[in-house]
Formats: C-alpha cells, structure tokens, sequence
C-alpha cells in the first residue's frame, strides 16, 4: 500500500482533470461523427448523467480507501467538480437539447415527474458543494463548518441514484447496483463514525 500512495503522490492533481474530462471529448466526437444511434440527445444524456454519478461514487470512495491505508485524499476536490460538471451538463442537454428551452413544458414535467423533481434536488445539493471547493471557502467558513455542508455529498448521491433508477422505469441490474453501492458507502461511514465514537468515549 505505501508504494501506491507514494506513485499515488507523484500524479499531479492535474492529471485527474485532464483524465476526467476525456470521456466527455469522446462523447462530443461521438455527436458529430453521428455514433450514438438513433437518438443521439437520449444517448448523451444518458451517458453524462452515468458518469455524474460513477464520480459520485468515486468521491465517496475516497474516505473508505484511506481507512485501510490508500490515501487519494488529494484527488477528492478534482473527483467532486468532475462529478458537478458531468452532472451540470446532463442537466444542461435536457434543458437545452432535449427540451429545446420550452420553459413552460419544464415547467409541467417538474411537477408531474418525480424523477426530474428528486434530479433537480440531488443537482441543487452539488451547487454549494461546487462554489465551496475551494481553500478560501475552508478558511472563511472554517473546518467545522465546511465539513458539515460538504456532507450533502450523501444527498446528491442518493438522490442521483434514485434519480437514475425512477428514469428507467424498470428494475434493471445498473441503477440498483450504483444505488446498492452507495447506501453500502454511507452505511459503512456511518459504522466508522460509530466506532471511533465510542473508543473515544472508551
């Protein structure tokens, strides 16, 4: 483990955002070389939403990896504003290509479909998340108090994997194994906080 988090220290940060913003670059040339089928809006939509969420994941991971020795505790800021931007722009292709900013039909949709609704509510959860990454937001609000924002995390993750679930409109494996994924996540944050309570108290 010390040998992967000593190569893990020499990956520069940039690195991260490099590597996560090519698959969106592919999912651009993929629109205009005409390779995602015969609904290209849905494809895209789709795709951007699922890589949202596999950040999301990916983020929560982070703590869990550290607890048994793997620290990319550095790469946490860059997996989150990945996640944001994939999530912004799955937002972004319905508002724009999909909806065609017909606001009024928006409108009717968010108070009719409940998976848009619960969307809309995990995409509102990530704004402060995304306007507070950074290290002045941390001296400004403190310690303390950016961590305890930071912890809608669980809700945009949450509600990003209900989301997608509520979209499908069926029971299939994907949807159940990111939402099983998660809920295993803050479940087992949940134990540690728990432990490390009562051994403190001990």
């Amino acid at each position: 483990m010390d040998q992967i988090n000593s190569l893990a220290r020499r990956v520069p940060v940039n690195a991260v955002y490099l590597a996560g913003i090519l698959p969106f670059l592919w999912i651009v040339w993929l629109a205009i070389s005409n390779g995602l089928g015969p609904d290209p809006v849905k494809e895209i939509e789709l795709r951007l939403g699922e890589l949202g969420l596999q950040l999301l994941v990916a983020g929560l991971l982070v703590t869990p990896l550290r607890w048994v020795g793997l620290n990319l505790i550095r790469f946490r800021r860059a997996i989150g504003l990945l996640a944001f931007f994939y999530v912004a722009m799955h937002l972004l292709t319905w508002v724009v290509l999909d909806m065609g900013l017909r606001w009024d039909q928006m409108a009717a949709d968010l108070v009719k479909r409940w998976y848009i609704i619960i969307g809309m509510l995990a995409f509102a959860a990530m704004l402060p998340l995304a306007i507070t990454s950074n290290n002045a937001s941390i001296r400004r609000l403190g310690a303390a108090t950016w961590n305890r924002l930071h912890r809608l995390t669980y809700v945009a993750a949450l509600g990003g994997a209900v989301h997608y679930l509520m979209l499908v409109k069926a029971w299939p494996i994907e949807p159940l194994l990111y939402l099983g994924a998660i809920a295993a996540l803050l479940l087992a944050r949940l134990w540690h906080n728990r432990r490390r309570i009562a051994a403190q108290a001990a």
